[in-house]
C-alpha cells in the first residue's frame, strides 16, 4: 500500500484573503474531528494505558498525516485547560507544553485547529467523560467551578491567558471555552432546562453567566479569533434555545449531537438500528428513527440561527461503529450539517497508541466487528466520513497572488522551486481569464495523490505550495486544467 498522502486543496484567489471568521460564517467550510486528551493518572491509569503523561493518550505526526491524508481539515483539541484544576489557579507549563506540541504536529499536517478545554480551574475530567464509573473514587471528582466564584474568575483568567498565547497562530481558528458544560448534572440532577432556569439562572450554576465573562477577557488580548460556545447538558442540541448569545460578533454556538443515546452508545446485543422503531427519549414511547426525526431534531437549530442570525456547528458527534445502520445514519445527519452550512468534528480520531487500541467504540477505523481492534481496509462507515471529509477545499496553506506588472497573456503552468525538493516546493500559474482552475499532482503510475487548486480564478498569477507529508521519493507531475486548457510540469522529491 502506498504512503498516506496529505490532500493539500487550499484556497482560490478569493479565499486567500479571508479571516479565520469566514471559516465559520461562510457555509460548510471545515470537516474533521476531535482528539481526546486528558490528564494522566499513573495511579489509575498504570504504566502504559495512556502513556507517559502529564496528557495523554500520545498523538504521533504519523497519526495527524493520516487524518489529513483521509481528507479532514480540522482538528479539535479536547483538551486539559493551561490551568491548574485546585488554587492556586496558576499556569501549568507541562500541559501548556503538550498543548503545543500537538499544535505544532497539526500545522505540519497542514490541517486547522481549534482549542477545547475539558478542564481547568475547579473542574477535573471525571465528571466529563466518566460520571458514574467505578475505577477512580470519589476523591477525585472536582466540580467546584459550579459554586467557587473564585474558580470562575480563575477560569476567565485561563482564557485571557490561553489567548494572549495562542492569538497569533494561524492555524488555531477557534477557542471552545468549555467541553460540555454541565452543572445541571453534577450538582443538581436536573435535566429539564425550563426548571433549570427556573430555579438556578443568573446563579453559579448558570453557564449563560460566565461564559460572557470569559469572552470578554478574550477580547481584550484577541479580538479576532472566533469563540465557540456551548450550552448545558453537555451541548445538547435540545438546551440550544436556553444558551443567551452575546453581542460578540465573532462567536460561534456548538451543539455536541450524540442523540438518541440509547442507539449511538449501544452495546452489544445490537437490537436497535437506523432506521427503527424504538423509544429514542425514555419516554416509554416508541418513535420512528429515521431522517425525518434528525430533521425535527435540527429545527431547533434552525430555529437557534434564523433568531440571533448566528453559525452553529457541531464540534462532537458520533456513533459507535457497530450500531446497525451506523453508515446510513452518518450520511443522513452529516448531509443535514451540510445542508446547514455546519461545520463539524467527530468523535473520534484515535491516536496509533498500541496501549488503547480496545478503547475503540468510536474508532471508525476498526470496522463494524466489536472484536476487531485493529484497522480494516474499508468499511460502509468509513466511506461516508471520507465522502464527506474529501469535500474539503480549504487549508492553512493558502495560494499566493504573485504581483508583477501587467496581466498574464496565457495560461502557464511554471517549474516548481526548489526543485528537487525535500520537504516541500512553491508552484506558480498564470490565469489569463476568469476561469475555474485545477491544479493536481499525479504519480508516475498515474495515480492522483494530492489537489492543490480547485477553485475560480480571476486573471492573475499565483503561487501554490504542496507539502509532501509521507509520500515516497520520485518522479511526481503536476497537472494544471483550465476549461480546455491542459499543462503539465514534472518535478522530484529525495528523500
Amino acid at each position: 500500500m502506498r504512503a498516506f498522502m496529505i490532500l493539500l486543496c487550499v484556497y482560490s484567489a478569493a479565499e486567500a484573503a479571508m479571516d479565520k471568521w469566514t471559516l465559520w460564517a461562510d457555509g460548510t467550510r471545515l470537516r474533521g474531528a476531535n482528539i481526546y486528551q486528558r490528564r494522566v493518572y499513573p495511579e489509575l491509569d498504570g504504566p502504559e494505558f495512556m502513556g507517559p503523561g502529564p496528557v495523554g493518550p500520545p498523538y504521533t505526526q504519523e497519526d495527524f498525516y493520516r487524518l489529513a491524508a483521509l481528507g479532514a481539515n480540522y482538528v479539535n483539541i479536547s483538551h486539559p485547560g493551561l490551568f491548574t484544576e485546585t488554587p492556586p489557579y496558576v499556569p501549568d507549563l507541562e500541559v501548556q507544553e503538550h498543548l503545543d506540541s500537538l499544535l505544532a504536529m497539526i500545522a505540519e499536517a497542514d490541517m486547522f485547529a481549534v482549542i477545547s478545554f475539558r478542564t481547568g480551574p475547579g473542574r477535573a475530567e471525571f465528571s466529563v467523560c466518566c460520571l458514574g464509573d467505578d475505577w477512580f473514587d470519589e476523591s477525585y471528582l472536582n466540580d467546584e467551578v459550579w459554586k467557587d466564584s473564585a474558580a470562575q474568575d480563575a477560569w476567565v483568567d485561563m482564557w485571557r491567558y490561553t489567548a494572549q498565547r495562542y492569538r497569533d497562530n494561524p492555524i488555531v481558528v477557534g477557542y471552545d471555552l468549555m467541553v460540555e458544560p454541565n452543572s445541571n448534572e453534577v450538582w443538581l440532577d436536573v435535566w429539564d432546562p425550563e426548571e433549570f432556569y427556573e430555579k438556578y439562572g443568573g446563579t453559579l450554576y448558570d453557564w449563560n453567566q460566565l461564559y460572557p465573562r470569559i469572552t470578554a477577557a478574550i477580547r481584550e488580548v484577541d479580538p479576532d479569533t472566533p469563540i465557540l460556545v456551548g450550552c448545558m447538558a453537555y451541548s445538547a442540541v435540545e438546551w440550544l434555545p436556553y444558551l443567551k448569545p452575546t453581542e460578540d460578533g465573532r462567536t460561534v454556538y456548538v451543539v455536541h449531537q450524540y442523540a438518541p443515546y440509547v442507539y449511538t452508545h449501544q452495546e452489544p446485543p445490537l437490537i436497535r438500528s437506523y432506521p427503527g422503531v424504538f423509544d429514542t427519549d425514555w419516554d416509554g414511547v416508541d418513535d420512528r428513527f429515521d431522517r425525518a426525526w434528525l430533521e425535527d431534531l435540527l429545527s431547533t437549530v434552525d430555529n437557534f440561527m434564523a433568531t440571533y442570525g448566528v453559525p452553529v456547528a457541531v464540534n462532537e458527534f458520533g456513533v459507535m461503529r457497530w450500531e446497525p445502520g451506523a453508515a446510513k445514519f452518518m450520511d443522513d445527519q452529516m448531509d443535514l450539517f451540510e445542508q446547514r452550512g455546519m461545520n463539524y468534528a467527530l468523535w473520534v480520531w484515535a491516536p496509533s497508541w498500541k496501549p488503547m487500541a480496545e478503547e475503540d467504540a468510536f474508532n471508525f477505523r476498526h470496522g463494524p466487528d466489536p472484536d476487531c481492534h485493529t484497522d480494516v481496509a474499508t468499511s460502509e462507515l468509513m466511506d461516508v466520513i471520507l465522502k464527506y471529509w474529501k469535500r474539503n477545499m480549504v487549508r492553512p496553506s493558502p495560494v499566493e497572488e504573485v504581483t508583477r506588472d501587467g496581466l498574464p497573456g496565457e495560461f502557464a503552468l511554471g517549474q516548481n522551486y526548489p526543485n528537487p525538493f525535500n520537504s516541500y516546493t512553491a508552484i506558480e500559474f498564470s490565469v489569463p481569464r476568469k476561469e475555474f482552475v485545477v491544479l493536481r499532482v499525479f504519480d508516475l503510475l498515474g495515480e492522483e495523490v494530492a489537489t492543490l487548486v480547485a477553485g475560480e480564478f480571476p486573471p492573475g498569477r499565483y503561487r501554490a505550495v504542496w507539502n509532501p507529508g509521507r509520500s515516497a521519493s520520485g518522479v511526481y507531475c503536476c497537472r494544471l486544467e483550465a476549461g480546455h486548457v491542459v499543462r503539465t510540469r514534472k518535478f522530484v522529491l529525495v528523500r
